[in-house]
């Protein structure tokens, strides 16, 4: 608490008007990150882990990655015994892991309220919404190009839903706002609609520059360049290219101690080979070059291990989600992270399904499951996936963001102590009785089950009566309703001030561009 209440007195001037904001404002309830107290789920064996482990040192010796665009990145890896030719970096065997190695193995990140700071690593798992998508959907207004406004809306379901520890980046991409600029206003939103942690912009190196200057004036300067304020989202252009746009981002955020999660995006069949275990070697082979980047950059810098991870339709060429074969590769990278001691990122709430229907349902729920079991420690995409990533839907949001209680409390294990042993309420009831008025369930009965926020449980009879709603009914129901009761979070006035004033000036600096 000390270091919360130094925050508090060094990063703003709002003084009186601030005490008095956080004394009216509503504090809305947040799950603690999950903390695992079930087995990891373990796939390959050893034999198979130490042959992944080999052939990916052989990709990046023998075939090599490339860098594209970025002298300064191929005079890094020059200077570091890596051989260079061209755009193609061939790594020696051992160099990129020994590099990696100095990579921290959790990541404590901060919000601008401090009790909800995230841990990432270990046997914790942090749960952040849908990401990057450029449509979103509705009961009411269908599939539409995103807007602010939609991007404003997602970040206060974020705020309000108990279970999402993260208010995440990109929830959706507002295409009424010019690309050059949206992300100050996205960023602008996740500072003062959210008090939750939040992602930094990474669709240009200036911006996630934008995103630590951004982030100075909401923590402070000397606290960013000393903590983790930001995780944003590297992705690998599979197979084996590292382009300059996404490494440059990489080198603004490692050079201000800001957390990557350094993630290979596979299409199996198209960026990756068919075959499970020829998908684990490419993407630990990406992986480590990224990772070893990073810390050529700045030794120590945060980093996760990435796995986006979907197979393609032979048919169609559409990509497939919840299936077998993205499971088996997302149980063997949990193994790998954890072998290289690092945090692990993957998983979601992932469906190729138009609407938030049956097939979303058994997608989402095999994507889901198979995370919590896998070990991953930051899940981005947790709720709001629909349509394979091309829409944020506000119904499936809130569908999804229920379910994730479901993980919490199976994360929990089964508890064995005395009052869970329930022998009292045995011998209470006895034979041919019934545990409805003993007083073990009438101590338990309200954290004794997880109970859903939107799913119907009532009689035929009285759903009938009710109007029959459907779950997408329901949700509608439920997000009008979150929306109805939103209460912004209190922001020091001086704070609020000087991002707005920044914003203001970054934009009247350039011309709206939207390309």
């Amino acid at each position: 608490m000390a270091e919360a209440d130094t925050r508090r007195r060094t990063r703003g001037s709002g003084g009186g008007a601030a005490r008095r904001a956080e004394r009216t404002a509503v504090s809305v309830e947040t799950a603690r990150y999950i903390e695992r107290n079930i087995p990891n789920f373990e796939i390959l064996n050893e034999e198979a882990l130490e042959i992944i482990e080999t052939n990916a040192e052989t990709i990046l010796e023998e075939i090599g990655v490339a860098f594209v665009n970025n002298p300064a990145a191929l005079e890094r890896w020059r200077e570091a015994g890596a051989d260079v030719m061209g755009e193609r970096v061939r790594i020696p065997r051992g160099l990129a892991r020994k590099l990696c190695s100095t990579a921290p193995s959790r990541i404590i990140q901060h919000a601008r309220n401090p009790e909800r700071a995230v841990e990432i690593g270990g046997r914790s798992l942090v749960l952040a919404p849908v990401y990057g998508p450029p449509f979103v959907h509705d009961a009411m207004g269908g599939r539409r190009y995103a807007t602010m406004a939609d991007f404003e809306k997602f970040v206060k379901l974020g705020y309000m839903s108990k279970w999402l520890h993260h208010s995440g980046g990109t929830v959706c991409e507002p295409t009424d706002i010019p690309v050059n600029k949206r992300h100050l206003d996205m960023l602008m939103a996740h500072m003062t609609l959210s008090d939750k942690p939040f992602m930094g912009s990474v669709t240009e190196p200036s911006r996630a520059q934008d995103s630590v200057e951004m982030c100075e004036i909401l923590f402070g300067k000397e606290f960013v360049q000393t903590n983790t304020v930001m995780t944003s989202l590297i992705n690998i252009n599979s197979p084996m290219t590292f382009d300059d746009v996404m490494m440059g981002a990489l080198e603004v955020y490692a050079q201000n101690n800001q957390a990557c999660i350094v993630s290979p995006f596979i299409v199996g069949g198209a960026m990756a080979p068919v075959s499970v275990m020829g998908t684990l070697t490419q993407v630990l082979a990406e992986v480590m070059a990224g990772i070893a980047y990073s810390q050529l950059v700045r030794p120590g810098a945060p980093v996760i291990f990435g796995a986006f991870v979907t197979s393609i339709d032979m048919n169609s060429g559409a990509p497939t989600f919840g299936t077998p074969e993205a499971s088996q590769i997302t149980y063997g990278a949990g193994q790998l992270a954890r072998r290289m001691n690092l945090p692990y990122r993957s998983a979601g709430s992932f469906t190729g399904s138009k609407l938030p229907d049956a097939q979303a349902a058994y997608e989402t729920a095999n994507s889901l499951n198979m995370g919590l079991l896998s070990g991953v420690n930051f899940m981005l995409h947790a709720c709001g996936w629909l349509e394979g990533g091309l829409v944020a839907s506000f119904e499936k949001f809130v569908m999804d963001a229920d379910q994730l209680g479901a993980l919490h409390k199976m994360a929990q294990g089964i508890a064995t102590d005395e009052d869970a042993q329930a022998m009292g309420a045995i011998a209470e009831v006895g034979p041919g009785g019934h545990y409805l008025g003993c007083a073990h369930t009438q101590a338990n009965f309200k954290s004794a089950f997880w109970r859903s926020e939107v799913f119907d449980f009532k009689p035929y009879e009285t759903w009938s009566e009710e109007g029959a709603r459907d779950t997408m009914a329901l949700a509608t129901e439920r997000v009008q309703r979150l929306i109805d009761t939103y209460q912004q979070p209190a922001l020091d006035p001086g704070i609020h001030e000087a991002l707005t004033e920044y914003v203001s000036k970054k934009k009247a600096s350039m011309p709206d561009a939207f390309m």
